[in-house]
């Protein structure tokens, strides 16, 4: 693994363990010509997959993208990181498990509300103005009342 500080070839493990989610190794290593000790994450990947994006355009799927759309969402929030890892980590199963070489960038953002539905009404509001693409007030209003009576619904 290089070094991100020297940029050498060569460094070595001190230490592994799993991830509290135990879908990662967490590993503390140590660069053999600066001495300086970085943090790696080793994770599984089930097989290559293509988002198709609207215009047709294609792209790698990217496990980062999904946490950094998901983490400005809840952004401020008072929902825990181990929440937002289980929620990427759900998607990502989902998607490398479907048996799909391609997955629309739609059916994502989908599974992504569905989650932060769940976990955080907020966050769910924020994301879903990103992925519905809300142009006025009006569109907050609306998408917030339905959030709010499926929730009344819920409880009542």
């Amino acid at each position: 693994m290089r070094c991100p500080f020297c940029a050498h070839d060569d460094s070595q493990v001190k230490d592994s363990r799993p991830t509290e989610d135990s879908t990662s190794i967490r590993r503390r290593r140590q660069c053999s010509s600066c001495g300086a000790r970085f943090t790696t994450f080793e994770r599984v990947q089930l097989r290559e997959v293509t988002v198709v994006k609207s215009g047709e355009r294609r792209q790698p799927f990217e496990r980062s993208k999904l946490e950094q759309s998901i983490a400005l969402a809840c952004r401020k929030r008072d929902v825990p990181q181990e929440r937002i890892d289980q929620l990427v980590s759900g998607i990502q199963r989902q998607v490398e498990t479907a048996g799909e070489a391609e997955i629309a960038s739609k059916r994502i953002g989908e599974m992504v509300m569905d989650g932060l539905r769940g976990i955080d009404s907020v966050a769910y509001i924020r994301f879903a103005s990103v992925y519905r693409d809300f142009s006025e007030a009006r569109d907050f209003e609306a998408f917030a009342s339905t959030v709010q009576e499926a929730a009344n619904h819920e409880r009542g």
